[in-house]
């Protein structure tokens, strides 16, 4: 199968892959990644007879930034991708801050929802920012951190998780730093993510009662694999897969298993 083809939609640039006639299934990258995260992947879902969809959220990959770059405007922009493709119903594919705009985008839109698929993420009103999302909340300091950040020091930063990613990944990432509006852009996404906003929805990610999968990198240190218990606990009906081996990035660490287990899911649903 070849590989996905690039296009464009409302500024949005997106992947795409499979039948335009098939189901669609959404898959929402997180920070600062970019849809290029998925590229080995979604054929999992387009030989299950899925159309894989993957956009770059505002502000990452090749979309301009849309400012603000709050966490509500990002699941404004997902739901406008969704409704200029004139897709119904969808199943999501999240990770990392892709799960926290994705997830609040399917509990507030539950007759879209078709299934999900959740890796290494969080959804707790509990949760707890990492050192260098703690920074960019504090004014002034964060300010100067995105100011600062060198394409060497974000390589540095993201093979700390995951030691094998390709300068091809950490090239599409820097794209984050690409200007001014998309530096302010992750300010504005961070200094947005309080956790106490998850407290209405406790519970509501159960209540979706769609199938939900579980998959997760065994060696996270943004997103632990206790997470990935918890949320089982929270969705008791949910598959959980937990690979051992691998950490934050698990499309990129192991695709091939990633792959495998997402077009097992979805041809069982």
């Amino acid at each position: 199968m070849l590989g996905p083809r690039l296009a464009e939609v409302g500024g949005v640039a997106y992947r795409e892959l499979g039948d335009p006639d098939d189901r669609p299934i959404i898959f929402v990258h997180g920070y600062p990644e970019s849809s290029y995260i998925w590229r080995n992947v979604m054929a999992g879902a387009a030989e299950a007879g899925w159309r894989a969809l993957a956009p770059d959220l505002p502000g990452f990959g090749d979309s301009d930034a849309q400012p603000p770059g709050t966490w509500e405007h990002q699941i404004e922009h997902l739901e406008r991708f969704r409704a200029d493709l004139g897709l119904g119903p969808v199943a999501l594919v999240v990770h990392d801050w892709g799960g926290l705009i994705g997830l609040r985008w399917a509990c507030d839109n539950p007759e879209l929802v078709r299934a999900l698929v959740i890796s290494n993420s969080g959804f707790f009103p509990e949760g707890r920012w990492h050192d260098f999302a703690a920074a960019l909340r504090r004014p002034d300091e964060g300010e100067q951190l995105v100011e600062s950040v060198t394409r060497e020091m974000l390589a540095a930063f993201l093979r700390q998780a995951s030691p094998e990613l390709g300068d091809d990944v950490i090239d599409e990432s820097w794209k984050a730093w690409g200007d001014a509006d998309r530096r302010r852009g992750q300010l504005e996404l961070y200094r947005s993510g309080d956790f106490e906003k998850l407290e209405p929805y406790r519970g509501k990610l159960a209540g979706l009662g769609v199938p939900t999968l579980l998959l997760w990198g065994g060696r996270d240190q943004f997103a632990p694999v206790g997470g990935a218990y918890r949320l089982n606990k929270q969705i008791p009906h949910a598959e959980l897969v937990v690979v051992d081996d691998a950490g934050h990035f698990l499309a990129e660490e192991a695709p091939e298993r990633f792959r495998e287990e997402l077009s097992g899911f979805l041809r069982r649903i």
